[in-house]
């Protein structure tokens, strides 16, 4: 099997002054607030693109496999830098790269907004998920730095600040259709108020001193097989998260009939359970165990889409993409969990390994979406990624690492 740690080939240290490690509670504060900011930033962006999906799919005239295909181009852009995203994040530093890759997410998004045929929209968002990827790297090695200081896992928090800001994006996205705002106004706007976050906070972000360890490492490896299935479990939820960014507002538009600025209804409701299960999950999880919260995440993933395929109506489809966004929060960030303890496999490799797999379910799910729905109906395809959930309850029931 091929080796799926794009960056293993190096191992990064990182060294944090006692500037850090010996500051103040309200600095190290401080520190998570900015850190928080810029995962906010990087989720309104692509919440805003989101948001605005169905209204560029009828200006550009597209159809679903015509969508389909353009929307790979943003999972080509990130496949594209993946390899080399850590080793830039290594040699010049996470926060250098971190300010200049989401200055240039912010302005390609924007220029989504100018695309006036098929292969403009699809070099932007080649290029949107190119500096989509260099600042994701960037953004969590922060999150990593600022755990090491704060002692205790909040990178939760983080990546729930990152859902809130999909809410949030969502929101003022039903706000610009309100008043009939285009795509290319909406996207300035909101550019405006991340790179105001930005200046306020850029700061405060971590400057780690890192040096670099070269190894040498086979092209071909055989994987932890606990891993693998931890990856496979992390696919068919992220293959069905990526199909909600994406799809739910063609979904409400052009199967739910929903009127006006309701088109968005369907991606909010997913995106305020979304995040507000990732910040209610290590309570559950606590509380009911990490088997029996997975696999009822599960069941909700398929119940909900089910429901959304056989209830085509704006009440019902809004209750069942809520299902869905609550079903998809704790997945992920249990799995990785669940990895990082592997025995005999350092936490590092490991949670590549299982991210990369899941990473894959991202990036195809829209993409199969678009062509199933060309070959037969968009509700079809909604039900195909349906049993992805059942998938995960099975699974999970059967992997002794999940207790």
């Amino acid at each position: 099997m091929i080796d799926l740690n794009f960056l293993g080939r190096s191992n990064t240290k990182a060294k944090l002054k006692k500037t850090y490690t010996e500051a103040k509670v309200s600095y190290l504060n401080r520190i998570r607030w900015a850190v928080s900011m810029f995962y906010f930033g990087m989720g309104l962006c692509f919440a805003t693109w989101a948001s605005r999906i169905p209204d560029i799919k009828t200006a550009l005239h597209l159809s679903e496999g015509d969508l389909g295909s353009i929307l790979f181009a943003l999972p080509l852009g990130q496949l594209v830098i993946m390899p080399f995203s850590g080793k830039l994040v290594a040699r010049f530093g996470s926060n250098r790269i971190l300010i200049f890759a989401l200055s240039l997410y912010v302005f390609s998004m924007t220029n989504l907004g100018l695309a006036v045929s098929a292969w403009q929209l699809s070099l932007g968002l080649f290029v949107f998920g190119i500096f989509g990827n260099l600042s994701n790297i960037a953004v969590n090695t922060q999150g990593v730095y600022t755990e090491v200081l704060f002692k205790k896992t909040i990178m939760s928090s983080f990546h729930g600040m990152w859902s809130f800001a999909g809410f949030m994006g969502a929101l003022v996205g039903l706000g610009m259709l309100a008043f009939e705002l285009t795509p290319y106004i909406h996207f300035l706007i909101v550019a405006g108020i991340v790179f105001l976050m930005m200046a306020f906070n850029y700061k405060f972000l971590i400057k780690a001193k890192e040096t670099i360890q070269t190894e040498k490492k086979k092209l071909f490896s055989k994987p932890d097989s606990a891993l693998i299935w931890l990856g496979i479990i992390g696919f068919c939820c992220m293959a069905s998260e990526g199909v909600m960014f994406d799809w739910s507002g063609v979904y409400f538009k052009d199967v739910i009939k929903a009127p006006g600025p309701l088109v968005i209804l369907g991606y909010t409701s997913f995106m305020i359970m979304m995040a507000g299960g990732r910040f209610l999950g290590d309570g559950l999880i606590r509380k009911f165990g990490r088997k029996t919260v997975l696999q009822i995440s599960g069941i909700m993933i398929s119940a909900g889409l089910f429901t959304a395929v056989f209830f085509p109506f704006v009440i019902p489809a809004t209750i069942a993409f809520m299902f869905v966004g609550l079903g998809v929060s704790t997945i992920v960030p249990t799995v990785y969990s669940v990895a990082g303890k592997t025995p005999n496999v350092s936490p590092s490799v490991a949670l590549t390994t299982v991210s990369s797999v899941s990473f894959l379910g991202f990036l195809m799910g829209p993409p199969i979406i678009g062509y199933i729905a060309e070959l037969s109906s968009l509700r079809f395809s909604f039900a195909f990624i349906g049993v992805f959930g059942i998938l995960i309850a099975i699974m999970v029931s059967r992997i002794k690492a999940i207790e």
